[in-house]
């Protein structure tokens, strides 16, 4: 009787592994599930009901082993500040149950964003920082729940979570594989008709301007005034009489 009740009571502080996945948002309303440093995570609605008066952390890890959950948070070990390196995972995003009520309000759009706050990204004071994410991962995600400083409950490992990366300038294509080599070939043509018709139509403007002025332009003869004069008659007058 004894020994069992030595093997119950470790079982009775073991942390209670709750039947939840953390995994990327579905929602048809958000765009952006994942970024080149964030990522968007559907929140843990109905999943730690019994555990009202805990604080509920988000663990962000480049690999499972690399978090131990008697890690305290705010501290250099889970400090954001430190990851990756040497720190392997940190923990952010504290919540209450308050925060993630069941059932969710209809329209609610209830998630994470993981990497949203840029504010904090230095700031040795805010070690639980949702900071950028340094860079393309993979990243594993859970939800621990914490009584005090003591793990209670958590939720499984999400599944590996690899963020989005810019493409090198030279991996980008220079033709639209959408588009047959005779439409580029039709449109290379009209290209050039459509020039060929532009320079002549410019030609056709300059010859104008020059030759078509000229003979366009009439010279306004100058008006001739006629001036009429009258002859001043002279009429003989007879002699003066004596």
């Amino acid at each position: 009787m004894f020994p069992l009740l030595l093997l119950l009571v470790p079982a009775a502080h073991a942390i209670v592994q709750l039947p939840y996945k953390p995994a990327l948002t579905q929602s048809p309303r958000l765009e952006g599930a994942t970024t080149a440093s964030t990522f968007v995570l559907d929140q843990p609605r109905c999943v730690f009901d019994n555990y009202s008066n805990t604080d509920i952390w988000l663990v962000v890890a480049l690999d499972e082993a690399a978090f131990n959950n008697t890690s305290a948070p705010g501290t250099n070990e889970t400090s954001f500040q430190h990851f990756p390196d040497p720190v392997r995972a940190y923990m952010t995003l504290n919540a209450t149950l308050a925060n993630y009520p069941c059932p969710k309000p209809l329209r609610d759009i209830t998630v994470l964003r993981v990497g949203s706050e840029t504010s904090c990204v230095g700031d040795n004071a805010r070690p639980t920082c949702n900071g950028p994410l340094p860079g393309p991962g993979p990243y594993r995600v859970k939800f621990l729940a914490l009584q005090g400083s003591k793990p209670v409950a958590e939720t499984d490992w999400s599944a590996p979570i690899t963020l989005r990366t810019a493409k090198p300038a030279s991996s980008i294509s220079t033709t639209d594989s959408r588009h047959s080599a005779g439409m580029i070939a039709i449109t290379t043509i009209l290209s050039i008709l459509f020039a060929i018709l532009l320079a002549g139509l410019v030609a056709m403007l300059v010859f104008c301007s020059d030759s078509c002025g000229d003979s366009s332009t009439f010279s306004k003869p100058e008006s001739v005034t006629v001036r009429r004069y009258n002859t001043h008659h002279v009429y003989d007058q007879p002699a003066a009489r004596l």
